[in-house]
Parts: structure tokens; sequence; C-alpha cells
């Protein structure tokens, strides 16, 4: 199954460094909620949910940085279905994508790396200071938040990633 994993750009260094992830993280995939919540999407549209998601999640993990440059990442990979178990979000209350990976990921396992372009970078910015007051249930820092969201995410091959790393 294909998996979501929000990362950012020195947290991708240090996974590549290590080989890859351990067991226990968190990611997003396709699961039974979200297929049951967007019964009319294809599994095209379902993986772009999950993937925004992890883009979410990203964003939030660069708020607690300081991370530069700020840039949302997500990994995309491919693990056995039997490896996921879903759950709430508690990060992202809401996501019905959410999952706890049970294997060690090496990054043989990666597909493909995904993230913003350099034009990104400052509503990126605004959007990160937004992300206590989104959370706080502010409806103008929440549109900050999704307003990130008009950037779309840069796909690269995993060939790519040390010049990904290059920008950190």
């Amino acid at each position: 199954m294909r998996i979501y994993i929000p990362t950012t750009l020195p947290r991708l260094r240090e996974i590549v460094e290590a080989g890859g992830l351990p067991p226990g993280f968190l990611a997003y995939a396709v699961t039974p909620a979200l297929r049951e919540w967007y019964t009319d999407g294809d599994v095209e549209q379902l993986e772009y949910v999950a993937m925004t998601d992890a883009a979410r999640d990203s964003l939030r993990q660069l708020a607690v940085g300081p991370w530069e440059p700020p840039l949302r990442v997500v990994i995309a990979a491919n693990v056995p279905d039997t490896a996921l178990v879903a759950l709430s979000s508690p990060i992202d209350e809401g996501s019905r994508a959410v999952v706890t990976v049970s294997l060690a990921t090496p990054i043989h396992r990666f597909a493909s790396v995904h993230v913003d372009s350099d034009d990104a970078v400052d509503d990126v910015r605004v959007a990160l200071g937004a992300v206590p007051d989104a959370d706080a249930g502010d409806g103008d820092a929440q549109f900050l938040l999704d307003s990130v969201e008009d950037h779309e995410l840069l796909w690269y091959a995993t060939q790519e990633i040390p010049d990904l790393l290059s920008r950190a």
C-alpha cells in the first residue's frame, strides 16, 4: 500500500542517513474510513487526500521547528497492507487517513518525495505563525493554513533526494 510520510528537509536528511524509518511512525494512507467518507473518489483522488493530510502534518512539524528552509515535505513509500494500523489522528483531528506503520521502512521502499517549490516559502512562513491560533479555532488563522494548500507539492524521484538535501 502507498503511504505518505510527513517530514521536513532536515528530518529527511536524518531518515536517509539512518537508512529509513523504524517501526511505529505515523503516516497517511487510503484507509477504510477514508474510503467510506469519500465514496465518490477513485484511488487517485483518495491518495491525493491522504497526501494532502500528510502535507498538513508536515506544516505542523515545521511550526515546532525552527526548520530551514520552511518547506513541506512528504515521502511516498510502499509498505505491505498488514503493516498499517488505522487510528484517530492526534495531529489533525478528523483525518481519516492517519495510520501507524508497524514495520521498519527502509529507503528502498520510498517511491518519491514531494516538496514545496521555493515560491511557497513566504506563504508557508505566514501559515506557520498561524498554526497555534488555527488549532485554537480561529477561522482566519485556519484560512491561512488552508491557503498553503494552493501550492502543489513538486514530485521528485528518489534519485533526486541528494539534490533536495543540498537545499537544507
